[in-house]
């Protein structure tokens, strides 16, 4: 299968020479002096740095060329990127499926991919890919498991199919909604996960913070037309398993900076990479708000973001919390 890989990031990247051994794939970025660069060094030193470009793996900087005669276009744009990269696809009259890796939702409008989608491109079959995965462990050929959702069931097992091999491990699902809800809180989860951490609150902590945020996960995913069952597979509780407790989760060290009482740009200046879940935590908030879903966490989280309480007063005020059921 051909196949265009939308931006030369990390998770871009690896998905390139994940998916290079078995498919012809060109991977593109903006800026030509960035493409002739990895040209040359046969490598991504910018955002995945160790890892060689195979001689098979067609860079380009023209969208054109690299979207021309695609049979599936993969956008790993982050999410304040897709509505422009969809746009110029929608320019160029491209009608090739496309499936999306980033995770949140729109800063701004509060939309979730596939609403951005669908008033971007419509009527060009579409899905995400989600789940556990760093792109440094895809990159290195580690075994992964990641889930392929579509609101079209057979269009997803049909790309789960082609997609699957090597050290991949694609699940097909029908539940887009539920999959893009449990990629974007479990963001959001991660940093109030780092916090816990850094202030060395314990195991215990960090356990009854990932099954409490997972519960809010899914009460917004519900309240959206997500299933619940889908949050207790690899998009929603493997996600966020490895996204707060793994070191190489960018949103897990926007925690830890917080907690050392670090201010929120001094961190993402030394993180150098996107956290999606920053403008997330913003955007849940405003929105579970808005529609009456109960999310603590999230609320704790977003306060902490912007500067209203400390990491220490946002856990207090947590833990202050009247004693209610479990289940509710």
């Amino acid at each position: 299968m051909r196949i265009a890989v939308l931006a030369a990031g990390a998770w871009g990247t690896a998905l390139a020479l994940a998916f290079a051994p078995r498919h012809s794939v060109t991977l593109w970025a903006r800026e030509p002096e960035f493409v002739q660069e990895m040209a040359c060094v046969r490598e991504n030193r910018r955002f995945l740095p160790g890892f060689v470009l195979p001689a098979a793996l067609r860079l380009e900087s023209d969208l054109a060329r690299a979207v021309g005669g695609a049979e599936l276009v993969l956008v790993a744009t982050p999410i304040a990127g897709l509505r422009s990269t969809l746009a110029a696809l929608a320019r160029l009259g491209s009608a090739a499926p496309v499936l999306w890796v980033c995770k949140g939702f729109e800063a701004g409008t509060g939309k979730l991919p596939h609403e951005v989608f669908d008033a971007t491109l419509p009527g060009v079959q579409n899905g995400v890919l989600s789940g556990p995965s760093f792109a440094q462990e895809v990159a290195a050929g580690r075994p992964t498991a990641i889930t392929l959702a579509s609101r079209a069931a057979d269009f997803a097992r049909e790309m789960a199919q082609a997609l699957h091999g090597g050290h991949l491990r694609i699940y097909a699902c029908d539940d887009l909604i539920g999959a893009e809800v449990g990629g974007a809180v479990k963001n959001v989860l991660a940093i109030a996960t780092g916090v816990c951490d850094g202030l060395q609150l314990g195991l215990n902590a960090r356990a009854a913070l990932l099954t409490r945020g997972l519960a809010e996960i899914a009460r917004l995913g519900v309240a959206l037309g997500g299933r619940k069952e889908t949050f207790m597979g690899l998009a929603g509780v493997g996600d966020l398993i490895l996204t707060s407790t793994g070191d190489l989760s960018r949103n897990r060290q926007v925690g830890l900076g917080l907690a050392a009482g670090k201010p929120l740009k001094q961190v993402l200046d030394e993180l150098g990479h996107v956290a999606e879940g920053v403008p997330t935590a913003l955007e849940v908030h405003r929105l579970a708000y808005r529609i009456g879903v109960d999310m603590p966490i999230t609320a704790a989280v977003a306060d902490l973001l912007e500067g209203r309480q400390s990491a220490a007063e946002a856990v207090a005020r947590l833990m202050a919390r009247d004693p209610k059921d479990e289940a509710s």
